[in-house]
């Protein structure tokens, strides 16, 4: 009997273990699964996120749309935490569930597309912006609020602003510049702070050279001066000053490695030598920096690979 009743707990403590380690690897499984190949043949996976706020904030959001499972708002922050964590597969997988519940709110589309750019399926992207165009289309500009707050705590954008700004960047990175220029030319893409009107000035600007239109360059970031109030988006707004020759190329500060703002200053130059000073050497010395050492989900890099594929991969 006490032979039997030892034998049952070994077998007990086994099954425990078995079902640790079980858990263990499957977290492994998810945490290091595939979230993207890059246009350059790259294979992305999920950071191991342990700590830090960012899972806290999603490991909250997901709860908090457990208990809530009709309620859009918590669908939403649950999807967009997940993005912030690099679990872009997730994310897509929770916006496309809000878009099956909730299929009039132009947000989970938004927020889709945005992952699908992440994820370099540019064409999926572009069709969920499209989309979500047509649902806010006469609607007046709902305010966005930041996941990852400035700091002034102060929102740069709107539900509209964001549909057209990242339709115009899928556009971009398909190498479409005639549709991309169309949706960074919408009203609400620069019409609110200063902020918009660097970072669409910006992409305005790389957009008309590209469509060798100079002068339409020019004036694209003509409104944009020494003295403006531009809370977060320093890059931008550096980027379109050297544009217009109020700063050098050695004021650009690019020291820091693996930022989306360091990454901006690289992507902005390599372009800038690329079409105005047509030196391919240096352009593609630029590309290969922040290829090797960007920010792999960064617009900028993005961009980079794109035109890295485009322009040198032959």
């Amino acid at each position: 009997m006490r032979f039997a009743l030892v034998l049952l707990l070994l077998i007990s403590i086994g099954c425990k273990q078995v079902k640790t380690e079980s858990a263990v690897s499957s977290s492994d499984r998810i945490e290091n699964k595939v979230e993207a190949i890059t246009l350059l043949g790259d294979t992305l996976r999920t950071p191991v996120v342990t700590e830090g706020k960012a899972k806290e904030n999603y490991q909250s959001a997901k709860q908090h749309y457990l208990e809530n499972e009709n309620d859009p708002e918590s669908l939403i922050w649950y999807g967009r935490r997940a993005g912030y964590v690099g679990q872009f597969q997730k994310a897509i997988e929770i916006f496309s569930e809000g878009i099956e519940k909730f299929p009039d709110d132009a947000r989970f589309l938004r927020h889709r597309g945005h992952r699908y750019i992440s994820t370099r399926q540019y064409d999926l992207a572009i069709m969920d912006f499209e989309s979500a165009a047509k649902l806010v289309e006469g609607l007046p500009e709902q305010i966005e609020p930041d996941g990852l707050p400035n700091s002034r705590n102060v929102p740069l954008s709107t539900l509209q602003s964001n549909i057209w700004y990242h339709l115009g960047l899928a556009y971009y990175l398909k190498g479409d510049m005639p549709n991309a220029l169309k949706a960074y030319q919408n009203r609400t893409v620069t019409n609110r702070y200063d902020d918009n009107l660097v970072s669409g000035g910006h992409w305005l600007y790389m957009i008309f050279n590209r469509l060798e239109k100079p002068i339409e360059a020019e004036r694209a970031i003509k409104e944009i001066h020494k003295e403006m109030d531009v809370i977060e988006n320093t890059s931008y707004y550096n980027m379109c000053l050297f544009y217009k020759g109020v700063l050098n190329e050695d004021e650009l500060e690019i020291e820091t490695v693996g930022t989306s703002s360091n990454d901006v200053y690289l992507y902005g130059l390599g372009n800038w030598y690329l079409y105005n000073k047509k030196d391919t050497t240096t352009a593609k010395s630029l590309y290969k920096k922040l290829l090797e050492e960007g920010n792999s989900y960064s617009f900028a890099y993005l961009a980079a690979e794109s035109d890295w594929k485009r322009f040198f991969a032959n």
